[in-house]
């Protein structure tokens, strides 16, 4: 209705309706008062302070992700300036996150495509919102939450949903001329700005990657750099002395990379790739000064009440099929012998019993990503039963700006530690480092120290920290701390 009438006023109506005559008269009488050299750029930056911003256009389409595999982005409009986003994709994780819209149609990028999703955004979403103030967050995704109308976006497509929620929120922080991650520190009510410490993936196995590793990844956090910009020098370092001894020992075919960047050597044994990891640690000179973390993706190896640590070699051993008692007996034993500190998903996403013993025994912290899927009930029901002391945010499995500030709000109420995670399907979409800062999650995981979709988080994060100098401040040995 707005737009319709906004084509049939007459110029002099226009100029009546939003006040631009004594806006304009204004503008020119600043411009006399500051002596400006350039009146014209003057006026123009004074009347775009003075007229609120509104959404006047939403455009998305189709892109592909990290794997060529389709996703969505968005470009929103405003009378300030265009504003991008694009969202990351990942496997499903079951029946508890937000649905990913997608055709289904075999006969194009194999049922992958998210044509569907796109055109709900061109046609719904953008009538919805034309018109719309951008820095209303909650009402905006609250508005896209009530025209979808179920529980799990599957509707609209929660990657429609998402991709507009954070070109709102971008768009947001244009309006208010701050940061997008003090944009997102003011939506959450919060003061503090932390950098978070970065956990990167540097071997890959599991679903990731095409070697016999049962567990996903293996990660390694700088818990002992001043500043992030060292962090990432720090991961840097190591990875590639990582390459070096993984040639020596397993030849030169031992670096090819997994989904997120990591190196895939053929191994199978957990200590192995530990014993790998270490010792580029060593030869960095970081030993005291770089912790080791693994996701071990529990869910993809378990068989029932059995894990199948075996599951990817082709002649499986039935010796290798430990019970859960068996599980933590061996974190144990990990965490023994190695700087282990975190662990994300040591068991099955439905295994909350032995999740919840191993957490009890106070080893490491324990990271809930398939446990959780960032799912509200699923955390409610782990703080009650102690089940785990972390919350692995993925933001795709929510759907929507607001809806992770508040996520992020109950894990850390109940005292937990807050990872900001990326997914194997990314773009080269910034927004997961703003909102680490804003939301002062402490920790991030966003791939390995290589890739350009994984290194443009990185990256934005040094701009981040070079942008707030002194108050800018790395978690460091605080990397657990619920800031």
């Amino acid at each position: 209705m707005e737009k319709k009438q906004l084509k049939e006023m007459s110029v002099q109506e226009y100029l009546d309706k939003f006040m631009l005559s004594r806006k304009i008269e204004e503008a020119v009488n600043a411009a006399v008062r500051a002596k400006t050299p350039d009146p014209v750029l003057f006026i123009s930056n004074h009347m775009k302070k003075a007229i609120p911003s509104v959404i006047t256009k939403i455009k998305a389409r189709q892109i592909l992700d990290s794997r060529g595999i389709p996703t969505v982005e968005v470009d929103l409009y405003t009378n300030k300036g265009v504003f991008h986003a694009s969202v990351p994709s990942g496997d499903p994780a079951g029946m508890y996150e937000a649905v990913e819209l997608r055709d289904g149609d075999k006969g194009t990028y194999l049922g992958n495509s998210v044509t569907k999703a796109v055109k709900n955004i061109n046609e719904k979403i953008s009538e919805a919102l034309i018109g719309r103030d951008p820095t209303q967050q909650y009402e905006i995704d609250q508005a896209m939450k009530d025209l979808d109308t179920t529980e799990k976006k599957g509707e609209l497509g929660a990657n429609a949903i998402l991709a507009v929620s954070i070109a709102v929120c971008r768009a947001g922080a244009a309006e208010k001329e701050v940061p997008l991650y003090k944009h997102i520190a003011d939506l959450a009510g919060k003061t503090n700005l932390i950098l978070p410490v970065p956990a990167f993936t540097v071997l890959s196995g599991g679903k990731h990657a095409g070697n016999n590793l049962a567990i996903q990844e293996i990660m390694i956090l700088p818990i002992g750099a001043c500043k992030f910009e060292e962090a990432l020098k720090m991961g840097s370092e190591t990875f590639h002395h990582l390459k070096v001894v993984i040639t020596e020992k397993h030849g030169a075919h031992g670096c090819n990379f997994g989904e997120d960047g990591g190196f895939a050597p053929n191994i199978s044994s957990f200590k192995e790739a530990l014993d790998l990891v270490e010792e580029a640690i060593g030869r960095a000179g970081y030993n005291e000064r770089i912790k080791i973390a693994i996701d071990v993706a529990a869910t993809n190896f378990c068989m029932g009440t059995k894990y199948d640590l075996d599951f990817k070699a082709p002649n499986k051993s039935v010796q290798n099929f430990k019970s859960g008692k068996d599980m933590i007996d061996m974190y144990k034993e990990l965490c023994a012998d190695y700087p282990i500190v975190s662990i994300e998903d040591p068991f099955d996403r439905e295994d909350w019993d032995h999740t919840k013993h191993f957490s009890s025994l106070g080893i490491c912290q324990v990271v809930g990503g398939d446990l959780l899927m960032s799912n509200k009930k699923r955390m409610e029901r782990a703080i009650d039963e102690f089940t785990c002391n972390a919350l692995l945010l993925k933001v795709n499995q929510i759907g929507t700006v607001t809806e992770a500030i508040e996520v992020v709000k109950v894990a850390k109420d109940a005292q937990w530690a807050v990872v900001a995670s990326h997914r194997c399907g990314e773009t080269d979409d910034t927004f997961l480092a703003d909102l680490s800062v804003g939301l002062s999650t402490c920790q991030i995981k966003a791939g390995a120290p290589c890739r350009g979709e994984r290194l443009a988080k990185y990256n934005q994060l040094l701009r981040i920290e070079e942008e707030l100098g002194d108050q800018g401040i790395y978690a460091g040995e605080d990397w657990r701390a619920a800031c």
